[in-house]
């Protein structure tokens, strides 16, 4: 995912994720559908988020579910201002999944 390439935006992006000002809420959700681990990494305006989850989990019946749960149609609307995307999207609209091409064998 991208984000607006608006230093100001950046910064506050990147506090709205840390650990003291991060709806508690969102983390919750998170782990009530099975996410184990989220990192995001950030190069310029660039987001790359890796998600650790159990082997069977199914991240459409995942997003679907967490999409219903408390204030995170909230803060995706809010989360909308930092990120390029359609403010309507849903976060697995947003966060698109990649193909592995390559690993040290």
């Amino acid at each position: 995912m991208d984000l607006e390439n608006n230093p100001e935006l950046i910064r506050e992006y990147r506090k709205m994720h840390s650990e003291e000002y991060i709806w508690k809420e969102i983390v919750e959700g998170n782990r009530q559908v099975g996410i184990l681990e989220m990192e995001i990494y950030i190069t310029g305006n660039h987001l790359f988020m890796i998600v650790d989850t159990p082997l069977d989990f199914k991240w459409e019946e995942a997003m679907a579910k967490i999409a219903t749960l408390p204030r995170q149609r909230e803060w995706e609307l809010f989360m909308s201002k930092f990120q390029i995307c359609d403010p309507n999207s849903t976060a697995d609209e947003r966060w698109v999944m990649m193909e592995r091409m390559f690993h040290l064998y």
